[in-house]
């Protein structure tokens, strides 16, 4: 119900709407309304209230990542029709995979804050309270798990797009980095649950550092942020572009198997084509030189010989020639 409450008063930003026409709307009383709102209020709503007049959201928060305010002007087929939002949360993949089996395609579960987000390979993500856009959506796509990764290509090249869009010189150091000026401003964690000719869901986490100014000295050297990059965007820009993005990008593969726009976006942006880069696999490295990524969204290389190979996500480990890209 509190829902449909900001949502009202998001539809009639500009002007009051009285308690008592809420609660004509909603069948609720007039005591309900005021409760949903006072709750709205301590929410972070900045809610007027004059007596005779009713309520008025005096501007609508760039910063409160609920349903509400991440839809509200925004219209997509399935990705973000349910959103289920936390305060604070261990880890969202780990609730989107207790949850997936039950829960429609295109949900996504995003939380203020994780207390045990992760990276590939098992590692820490940090996700500070209010910093970030910590989120996974759960998919339920009709392909063969052998295609699943390149969903991690469209969501890379859909962050890259929106951040784009927004103003932001953002590449793709592949297959599942964002960078800003040589640094990580993004990682994506897909995974999946599987049979052996069909997906049963996958899970696409996405981290997105857009408010941190302080890294812990572990990745100090290799991490950024939006605003430590001095674009002035806010959580809810980021994440309302790129849902729309993503959605394009990911109807385009699965229902019309159409991966030119991602497979542009991932090789126009790159951070890494035409580049000498270490691959690292089993502690053993090797410098080569990224030549493509091909229609698969494999990586073409070409080692010191000339030989050239293709790189499947997940083989390998890659860092540039003179540092983290």
């Amino acid at each position: 119900m509190r829902e449909k409450v900001i949502n009202i008063l998001l539809d009639n930003s500009l002007w009051f709407i009285s308690g008592e026409e809420i609660s004509k709307q909603l069948g609720i009383s007039r005591t309900a309304v005021w409760k949903h709102v006072k709750a709205l209020k301590e929410q972070g709503y900045d809610i007027e209230s004059v007596n005779r007049k009713g309520y008025r959201l005096k501007e609508i928060p760039n910063d409160i990542l609920s349903k509400e305010n991440i839809m509200h002007e925004i219209k997509t087929e399935f990705i973000g029709k349910d959103i289920i939002h936390f305060d604070s949360i261990d880890s969202t993949n780990n609730y989107a995979k207790s949850v997936a089996i039950d829960k429609k395609n295109g949900t996504i579960i995003i939380s203020e804050e994780q207390v045990n987000g992760r990276g590939r390979l098992g590692r820490q993500w940090y996700s500070k309270k209010y910093d970030g856009i910590w989120m996974s959506i759960i998919l339920k796509p009709d392909i063969l798990p052998m295609d699943a990764p390149f969903i991690t290509l469209i969501a890379g090249a859909s962050i890259v797009k929106a951040l784009n869009n927004l103003g932001i010189d953002a590449s793709i150091k592949w297959p599942n980095d964002v960078i800003i000026n040589g640094k990580k401003v993004c990682g994506i964690l897909t995974e999946l649950s599987a049979e052996i000719e069909r997906v049963n869901y996958i899970v696409l986490g996405i981290g997105i550092n857009i408010k941190t100014l302080d890294f812990s000295e572990d990745i100090v050297n290799i991490a950024t942020s939006i605003q430590k990059e001095a674009y002035n965007i806010s959580r809810l820009e980021v994440i309302r572009s790129f849902i729309l993005e993503f959605e394009k990008n990911y109807i385009d593969y699965i229902y019309h198997n159409d991966k030119s726009k991602t497979l542009d976006i991932c090789r126009k942006h790159s951070a890494i084509i035409g580049h000498n880069i270490y691959t690292i696999k089993n502690d053993k490295k090797e410098k080569v030189k990224c030549i493509d990524i091909n229609q698969d969204g494999n990586l073409v290389i070409e080692d010191e010989k000339g030989n050239r190979k293709e790189i499947i996500s997940g083989e390998v480990s890659i860092r540039g020639e003179h540092g983290y890209v």
